[in-house]
């Protein structure tokens, strides 16, 4: 594997263990307690400050086809018009598994918030995989014992927390259904990033067992356990492809004529781009079987590259603060594109920086998620699918946003991905655009923009700068065309950091 070159300076690890935590269910009290956790910090070159000015690093992108623009509308579902928010005294329980990460833990507060009765399933796999990979998140997470503990400070409401292995732990998952007996079971217990799934073999088998095995566990333990329990899932836009469709990509299904000239509707053909979006895939031809044979109640969200950082619940105490990603492997890209410039370095783009993406804020991602729990499909329904986005844009055009607030330069790296250089993404959103309203959009000026900034600013000195550049490729080629474009960016951030420093750069 084609080793990460320095950005800036030389790096020391510093190690950390984390709190272990023992699951507090009386009945599963002998689960043992997760390994500590090594955390990792790095020195960085200190970066001249972002501007404060909210309203002109929030500058509107173009507002051309390919950039930050909502797209078309469709009305499909019929319970388009009856979608609401939790009513008085209609509080759930609700399990939500992979709790402990970065959709995770801002979704289990939101809901906690709302009313809902909280349970956290998590196997701590995320925490894990820093140690794996030697990258901490940016911003000093807690113990989850620290974190239920801390909310319970600052709401008065109890979340409980269990370790458990949703793909290996079958039986002690059924028996937490029975004994829990939650209305709904929100399902965020996989591995998440495309490029840690491409990364090698031993990743991808990874990412497929603990994935497609860990949903078909959850669908059957849902069977087993014979509640009537509604499954909300947390997909990902990548199940249709990010190649030029043709047309809007409606949500989830596809009315076709078929040759002989009669009408149909289908699930929308899958095109995954990675490992991790094959899994993804995978998990949509799993629920509509357990749908179909079984009846279970699934909401599926498709959603887009989440950004931000915190939410209201998760900035009301230091404790409570949300993962923060920055490397190559788990790093989305705005968020990794303003870490490079809180550090002073240039924006690293991937090919020619057309790709065309769906965004959500981390905000918007928890309120969604509580809207397709506080409305569930029937029973007898099929698969309810959303297209939870709440706006597209190109890569490049972001990159040059941060440039023009920042002065910041920007670098065209050969692609790690096998993927269209350029590429249209037109997405239809009505059902939760009608619903919530306007979302949280990139060139809002509502200060969020300036939060994520905040947290760069903040904790850039936990930075280990060497790991924002991709260290995982789809394949020999692309790994070759990397391994030239990173000895050209290693001689340029030498020169650059010698001028810094004002001697010899190391």
């Amino acid at each position: 594997m084609l080793a990460r070159v320095s950005l800036l300076v030389a790096v020391t690890a510093l190690a950390s263990p984390a709190s272990a935590f023992v699951p507090t269910a009386p009945s599963l009290a002998a689960r043992s307690s997760p390994a500590s956790l090594s955390l990792s910090s790095g020195s960085c070159v200190a970066a001249a400050p972002l501007s404060s000015r909210t309203s002109s690093l929030l500058a509107p992108l173009p507002t051309t086809k390919h950039s930050v623009t909502r797209r078309g509308r469709v009305t499909h579902s019929s319970t388009l018009a009856s979608l609401s928010m939790l009513a008085a005294g209609d509080k759930k329980k609700i399990i939500v598994l992979g709790g402990d990460g970065f959709c995770g833990w801002p979704t289990s507060l939101h809901l906690s918030a709302q009313g809902h009765d909280v349970v956290i399933v998590d196997n701590l796999s995320r925490r894990n995989i820093d140690t794996e990979m030697g990258c901490d998140s940016l911003t000093p997470i807690e113990s989850p014992a620290v974190r239920v503990r801390a909310w319970k400070e600052v709401s008065g409401n109890d979340i409980k927390f269990i370790n458990m292995d949703v793909a290996k732990d079958y039986d002690l998952m059924v028996q937490l259904f029975k004994e829990e007996k939650p209305d709904a079971v929100v399902h965020f217990a996989e591995q998440r990033a495309a490029p840690y799934s491409m990364k090698g073999s031993k990743q991808k088998r990874y990412t497929v067992d603990n994935n497609v095995g860990g949903t078909n566990n959850l669908l059957a333990a849902v069977v087993d356990s014979e509640l009537d329990i509604h499954l909300v899932h947390l997909g990902t836009m990548g199940v249709y492809g990010y190649g030029t469709s043709g047309g809007e990509i409606p949500e989830g299904y596809l009315n076709v004529v078929l040759p002989d000239g009669n009408e149909k509707e289908i699930l929308h053909p899958a095109y995954p781009g990675s490992v991790y979006h094959t899994t993804k895939c995978l998990d949509a031809l799993l629920f509509q079987f357990y749908n179909k044979n079984d009846g279970i109640r699934v909401t599926d969200l498709h959603q887009g590259i989440v950004w931000g950082t915190n939410t209201p619940q998760t900035a009301l105490d230091e404790r409570l603060v949300n993962r923060f990603d920055y490397d190559g492997d788990y790093g989305t890209v705005l968020n990794r594109f303003l870490m490079q410039s809180a550090m002073g370095v240039p924006l690293t783009v991937y090919g020619t920086g057309g790709q065309t993406r769906a965004f959500i804020h981390i905000s918007d991602t928890c309120r969604c998620i509580e809207a397709a729990i506080n409305n569930p499909p029937k029973s007898g329904e099929r698969v309810e699918i959303f297209n939870q986005i709440a706006q597209t844009a190109r890569v490049r055009d972001i990159a040059n946003m941060i440039k023009d607030q920042t002065g910041c330069e920007v670098n065209f790296l050969n692609n790690p991905r096998n993927e269209d250089a350029e590429n249209e993404l037109d997405v239809s959103n009505a059902k939760f655009m009608d619903f919530l309203g306007e979302m949280i959009r990139l060139e809002d000026d509502r200060g969020l923009f300036a939060e994520v900034q905040g947290i760069t600013e903040k904790y850039k000195h936990r930075c280990i700068p060497e790991m924002i550049l991709p260290g995982s490729f789809w394949n020999k080629k692309t790994a070759k065309a990397c391994e030239t474009n990173t000895l050209e960016v290693m001689e340029s951030e030498k020169k650059e950091g010698e001028k810094k420093l004002g001697g010899v750069f190391m």
